[in-house]
């Protein structure tokens, strides 16, 4: 399997140059591998709009392959180490699936600090990029980071209306902040990629999960669950961080003007985008899940005061355990919420 990822990953990353009557064109083909399945909406409505956007401003020098669903071989937790290593040009990825890799942009995450706004948030992410988070990020060239709408709770079959409910639970999540906001709920967490989610929900293996309303139409989760729950003002109970990336030698071998496609498709207008793009499909989800019969619970105010309260303690929790690796985790957190604020309504 190995050497079949790295044929492909050679074939398929290198570039090749044409013949024309007018010259010699270079041209570079990519291979973009990620998690989900070629009809989820992070690769119809975010991948595939921004490789297009590439390849029209490199002026057809680039060629952008998209591979769904793990089809080059792995699992989702090994995405980024195949874009360090090279096996594979691109990827995107949950950060979280590497616990511990990305502590300093793990800031956007927690309860709290992200509410309800991934266009704000993914703002936010991109102004504190260049002076606090890029140094994370070793092994790999940065296209654009993102968030989703937000964890909301999906239960199999109990109503959850206040943390008391949640006590003694099995829920589905895939970072360690999530991991701290499922036990500072009373629940146990239990950590696996998304898309095996739908059979460990049928088999009982969890009871719920904290995940976004997006992923209801690509994994039916609306068939594996009765409720849908949120705090007041779609407020979530934090949310996860994406990257999409480029293998850091592949990057630096480019040539200016093709590094200046990417860039052109990758700047902070497309990053805003990115959560938009987000909070759409989010609410296609919704939608989808209550036409097929589930209840969608938005908890009042003073339900959803009782999370937030429950809840940070997980913000203190963070703060202590990045301190003690030399990061200042209370400035992070204070401009991670500055900066949310500041591009809220953009």
């Amino acid at each position: 399997m190995i050497t079949r990822l790295l044929l492909k990953s050679a074939l398929g990353g290198a570039f090749f140059v044409a013949a024309s009557s007018a010259g010699v064109a270079e041209e570079y083909s990519f291979k973009l591998h990620h998690l989900l399945s070629a009809k989820a909406p992070a690769q119809t409505q975010m991948l595939e709009p921004w490789a297009r956007s590439v390849e029209e401003n490199s002026g057809g020098k680039v060629k952008i392959e998209i591979f769904p669903a793990m089809t080059l071989g792995g699992r989702p937790p090994e995405l980024i180490q195949q874009a360090r290593d090279g096996v594979v040009d691109i990827v995107w990825t949950v950060n979280g699936y590497t616990p511990g890799l990305f502590p300093r942009t793990e800031v956007f995450e927690l309860p709290t600090v992200y509410k309800n706004d991934p266009v704000a948030a993914n703002l936010a992410l991109f102004d504190l990029f260049e002076s606090d988070l890029r140094d994370e990020y070793t092994g790999v060239e940065v296209m654009f980071l993102h968030v989703h709408a937000g964890q909301a709770i999906h239960m199999r079959d109990k109503e959850v209306r206040s943390p008391a409910d949640l006590a003694g639970t099995k829920m589905r999540i895939p970072t360690r902040t999530g991991a701290w906001i499922i036990e500072a709920l009373g629940a146990a967490p239990v950590a696996m990629p998304v898309p095996e989610l739908p059979p460990a929900l049928q088999k009982g293996v969890v009871d719920g999960a904290f995940i976004p309303w997006e992923i209801i139409p690509p994994l039916k989760i609306q068939e594996q669950t009765e409720f849908q729950i949120e705090g007041a003002e779609m407020e979530r109970f934090g949310t996860t961080t994406f990257q999409v990336s480029m293998n850091k030698a592949r990057w630096d071998g480019l040539p200016e003007d093709v590094q200046q496609a990417f860039r052109q498709a990758s700047g902070r207008d497309w990053w805003a985008e990115v959560g938009r793009v987000w909070r759409a499909t989010d609410d296609f989800g919704i939608d989808l899940a209550v036409k097929a019969g589930n209840t969608h619970i938005v908890l009042t105010e003073n339900e959803t005061q009782a999370f937030r309260d429950a809840l940070a303690p997980v913000v203190d929790r963070w703060v202590d355990e990045v301190t003690g690796k030399g990061i200042d985790g209370s400035a992070l957190v204070q401009k991670a919420r500055d900066l949310i604020a500041a591009n809220t309504g953009s």
